[in-house]
């Protein structure tokens, strides 16, 4: 547990998911979204949200919000401070009380992740 959000780290059984589904129903989930949205991998110019590095957002019913996110690689020359950057980001939108982020390898990011938006401006559409 890293900033009270606790987590449930049992190994999903087979069949089940290795993404664990996000609070969508949540008031503050758009908010936390349009947040992420703002969070940039300083080696491609599109949002973390778009590149597909955003696993999980999950929204506890006290406004914790733990985020399971993972990189383009696990190389990354940033990945020590993605995690702040993210947090940075959501902290500030308003009713969230506490912020959690866990990079994940597993599933390993691939380029099928990316929205379509991603891929315009990569020029991959």
């Amino acid at each position: 547990m890293a900033d009270g959000v606790e987590r449930d780290k049992v190994e999903p059984a087979e069949g089940e998911p290795l993404i664990k589904p996000s609070s969508t129903e949540h008031p503050l989930f758009d908010a936390v979204i349009e947040a992420l949205r703002t969070v940039y991998d300083p080696e491609i110019p599109v949002n973390i949200h778009d590149l597909g590095l955003i696993y999980s957002v999950q929204i506890s019913e006290d406004s914790d919000v733990a985020v399971e996110m993972t990189l383009t690689a696990p190389g990354c020359p940033v990945a020590g401070e993605i995690p702040g950057w993210v947090a940075d980001a959501i902290d500030p939108v308003a009713g969230v009380r506490r912020v959690d982020v866990e990079i994940v390898w597993d599933p390993p990011w691939n380029m099928s992740m990316m929205s379509d938006e991603a891929r315009l401006e990569l020029g991959m559409l």
